[in-house]
């Protein structure tokens, strides 16, 4: 007796991950950008350590308020994310959760898609970093200021909006 497993779904027939699997997606994700994000910051830091010295280091930091350093860990958030979404379609806190990041017609993404996702997602960082520097408001109401936002960016789903893509929940294997 031959017995032959039934067809799996196509991936665009999936259900849509809820909103407390992508925050659950989200904050395993934090965990390991925090530590890709130390590994750059070890790199910047030892690259102006050879180029100007240990000395003048210890005097003055470089890297304290540059815009290029900066922007150095913005590419570095970016192609941590970008990069797993691209190849595989799923961050390591994705594949935990059992998440997928996919177009609306179940293929991949490309690197426009994840370019968009990516700044519509990071939006909730804007009254993070603003609030308290530039209103003085206190950093646990400017943190609570951010959560609501990102609370909201994920239950209207714009980053799918904007990116026309969707995050989709992958059945069990």
């Amino acid at each position: 007796m031959n017995i032959i497993a039934p067809p799996k779904p196509p991936l665009s027939r999936l259900s849509s991950a809820g909103l407390p699997r992508r925050l659950a997606a989200i904050v395993y994700d934090g965990l390991l950008l925090t530590g890709v994000l130390f590994g750059a910051s070890a790199l910047a830091l030892g690259l102006a350590a050879a180029l100007l010295g240990s000395e003048a280091l210890k005097l003055h930091n470089p890297l304290t308020g540059n815009p290029f350093f900066s922007t150095y860990l913005l590419l570095v958030c970016f192609f941590f994310y970008g990069g797993f979404w691209i190849y595989g379609g799923q961050t390591l806190g994705m594949r935990a959760w059992r998440v997928r990041v996919q177009r609306r017609d179940g293929g991949g993404i490309g690197w426009w898609q994840a370019l968009l996702r990516f700044l519509i997602a990071g939006l909730w960082l804007v009254p993070v970093a603003y609030l308290h520097q530039v209103f003085g408001v206190s950093v646990g109401l400017s943190l609570a200021a951010g959560l609501g936002c990102l609370l909201l960016l994920l239950a209207l789903r714009l980053p799918d909006r904007g990116s026309e893509t969707e995050l989709v929940l992958l059945p069990k294997s």
